[in-house]
């Protein structure tokens, strides 16, 4: 009887591990599409098709299943296939070009590929295409054509900057690269300065704190600059433009085989050496910049299609900005006046997926960041190196749950010459924060209507303790012309004061902190509904989003009370930024496209006034009105015209006591025009004008003939006090520039 149960349970088990194979080949009808992502569900593998779009599926367990075949730029498509054989089934696609660009596999909103309409996160896109359309020799400025994203020079001279979303300050959002946190803290100004656009598959934004996935940093949004894999580049590809400025910009990259690797090496430079002085104020108007970046990343071929991949990165960057007068011989003193700021970082990126028959992968990233400034004759002297690893399991269980559970470590050590590495006694004291974390996520779709999502994350850190991040999101979808979305999430920020604020070196400030500051914390909610409108004429897209966030414990620096001092101190109160959005994508039968979008914030924060109510700040450099707008026309012969643009209504700025300068910014528009002719065999030319309507601050340095503040205690010459300053900026003083350049990429 033993035997016989025996024989009964191996034979059921045999029959349970039957497994089978699905294979094929994947092309858009003229050639095959390598690295095209391949999904399996409900099972949620995901592979990526070999450099001549074949595909191979094993282990297969009997049954039904939808497999997802998608590509950037091309339409998804998915098939049903039932394995109840081990012979292989196969199954050829073919996908076609995706003229509205609605399906694209996204990443960042879950941590897992999904086309970006099953999403229960909304994540919006922008692609080289798109990037294209207005050529930027950084990242930093592309960004700028999401609505909402908002990249804000932060110092009239040395022109550096940070990203704000709805609102917030660069601080709250952090920049990934391939999903690592790479880009943070003191590097968030100057990293995504010098990667090649060649090396950009994709960039990705999610709105809203999502440190539930993240961890530290993720409280007003993320922006993850996904890079090509190197099966999908082309052999060969540059990218140079020249403007009337004297801006000269490179991009190029190659690729290669190597064994069972595939190789992708990128090069971008950046050259701008012209003093250019064209409001008279003995200034440069625009920083001098010699900035060169390599990137390498490499996939290796492996069984199953596993995944592994390794990406470096090294950036040097001389800049300075100062007085007309100024050369290297001056830096750091106090006869002429100059912020010069030399930059070398270097990044190690990568992934590897377990040989083991579930799907674990691990990632792991470090950075190194070294800055040696001197504002005028203030020095500013810091390194940063952030150690990053990541392991999760990434599982599909029966009834249509998603799950994924992971653990990360991030390791920081930061020093600097500022008291913000200082002890109490005003000793040297570099900051060393270990921060683990574990998170949880399950995304459950109950029906093809129905997805719910929740997540949640502990960290813990030495100071502050556990520290918990959790996450709900909801979506539904009557039909493919409805989507609404719904979430509700936190996220925190462990104390890292330094931060990117240039003012607290610039201007002549001494940087206070008045008290232990505690962690940050962050509550938010979106609602986003999209509708697609078809009609014989156009299709039209619309996606409209409210969101709302409530910050405790916000680091703010007070610049009005001492116009000589930035007074740090965690928010007696609260800050909030809420707002909506609207965008709008219109594809017309005539070959015109046009995307269009306006968003109203209203950010702000409430502390206590000592007197048993509280005060309300509006936030620096956040208009409650601003807007995008990118149109396409298509002539025959391959010509196009593009014309682009960002808008701003009144944003508050920082102004002085008895400041003459208005404490709020004019609406304005920066508009840029486009002419592209592509040719044969990969080669396009294009030109355009960049700030048409030749837009540039009325106001930009205060007491520029007396940087130093040598003189700013003459009651006579200086009776309301005034001091030197560089923080009262709204755009850049960069007028109106031809630019002409050359595209080249042999496939």
């Amino acid at each position: 009887m033993k035997i016989f149960y025996i024989i009964c349970l191996l034979t059921s088990f045999t029959v349970f591990a039957q497994t089978g194979t699905i294979k094929g080949t994947v092309t858009d009808g003229k050639q095959t599409i390598p690295a095209a992502t391949v999904i399996l569900n409900p099972t949620g593998r995901a592979i990526a098709a070999d450099t001549d779009g074949n595909y191979e599926i094993k282990e297969v367990s009997f049954g039904t299943y939808e497999i997802i075949f998608s590509a950037v730029g091309l339409k998804t498509i998915r098939k049903k296939v039932t394995i109840n054989s081990t012979a292989p089934v196969v199954l050829n696609v073919t996908l076609q070009e995706d003229s509205q660009a609605l399906e694209e596999v996204v990443i960042t909103g879950t941590m897992k590929e999904v086309s970006r309409t099953d999403s229960p996160i909304p994540v919006e896109i922008i692609t080289p295409k798109l990037f294209k359309k207005n050529p930027t020799p950084s990242l930093f400025e592309a960004v700028g054509m999401i609505n909402g994203v908002q990249p804000q020079l932060n110092c009239n001279v040395c022109n550096t900057g940070d990203i704000h979303i709805n609102g917030m300050e660069g601080p709250y959002t952090m920049i990934l690269i391939d999903g690592m946190p790479i880009v943070s803290s003191l590097s968030t100004v100057y990293g995504l300065s010098g990667i090649p656009n060649s090396l950009v598959e994709r960039i990705e934004v999610v709105k809203g704190p999502a440190s539930s996935l993240y961890g530290s940093e993720a409280m007003g949004g993320i922006i993850n600059v996904i890079t090509k894999t190197p099966y999908k580049a082309p052999q060969i590809s540059a990218d140079y433009f020249v403007t009337s400025w004297g801006e000269h910009s490179l991009d190029g990259a190659v690729k290669f085989k190597a064994g069972k690797a595939t190789s992708l090496l990128g090069l971008n430079y950046f050259n701008y050496n012209v003093k250019a002085d064209k409001n008279h104020d003995n200034f440069t108007d625009v920083t001098q910049q010699d900035r060169i970046s390599v990137f390498n990343k490499w996939n290796f071929d492996r069984k199953e299609n596993r995944l592994f991949s390794l990406g470096a990165r090294y950036v040097y960057e001389d800049r300075w900005g100062g007085e007309m007068q100024w050369n290297k011989q001056w830096r750091g003193s106090d006869s002429i006046y100059g912020e010069s700021i030399y930059t070398r970082r270097a990044e190690l990126i990568g992934l590897y997926q377990l040989p083991t028959t579930e799907r674990i992968f691990t990632q792991f990233s470090y950075n190194w960041h070294d800055q040696n400034s001197f504002y005028g004759d203030t020095p500013y002297m810091a390194t940063q190196q952030v150690g990053f690893l990541q392991a999760y399991w990434d599982k599909t269980f029966a009834g249509g749950h998603n799950f994924l559970l992971g653990a990360a470590m991030r390791y920081t050590h930061y020093d600097d010459n500022t008291p913000g590495t200082a002890d109490a006694n005003g000793n040297n004291k570099p900051q060393k924060t270990p921060l683990p974390g574990l998170f949880v996520q399950d995304e459950w779709k109950l029906n093809d209507k129905h997805t719910v999502l929740g997540g949640y994350r502990f960290d813990y850190d030495e100071h502050h303790g556990g520290i918990h991040s959790p996450r709900v999101a909801y979506k539904f979808s009557p039909n493919n012309n409805n989507t609404l979305r719904a979430s509700f999430g936190t996220g925190f920020r462990v104390v890292n004061l330094f931060t990117e604020d240039h003012a607290a070196l610039t201007g002549a400030r001494e940087v206070v902190i008045t008290e232990a500051l505690n962690p940050e914390r962050s509550y938010n909610s979106n609602l986003n509904y999209v509708l697609k409108v078809p009609t014989d004429a156009v299709h039209i897209t619309f996606d409209a989003t409210g969101f709302y966030s409530y910050f405790t414990n916000k680091i703010v620096g007070d610049f009005d009370s001492d116009p000589t001092k930035i007074i740090y101190d965690n928010l007696n109160g609260h800050a909030i930024s809420q707002g909506v959005s609207l965008n709008t994508d219109l594809v017309f039968t005539i070959p015109l496209k046009v995307m269009a979008g306006i968003s109203y914030m209203d950010v702000f924060q409430k502390e206590d006034n000592g007197i048993g109510g509280k005060t309300k700040v509006q936030q620096l450099h956040a208009p409650k009105w601003s807007g995008n707008f990118i149109a396409t026309y298509t002539f025959p012969n391959n010509f196009s015209l593009d014309v682009t643009g960002n808008w701003y209504g009144p944003m508050r700025l920082p102004i002085l006591p008895n400041d003459y300068r208005p404490e709020y910014s004019p609406w304005f528009c920066i508009a840029n025009l486009q002419l592209t002719k592509k040719l044969d065999y990969g080669l396009e030319f294009y030109g355009g004008v960049k700030n048409v309507f030749d837009f540039v601050p009325k106001y930009a340095l205060m007491r520029p003939f007396d940087p130093f503040n040598k003189t700013a205690d003459d009651p006579v010459s200086n009776p309301n006090g005034y001091t030197f300053d560089t923080a009262y900026n709204y755009a850049s003083l960069q007028g109106r520039r031809v630019f002409l350049g050359v595209r080249y990429n042999l496939f």
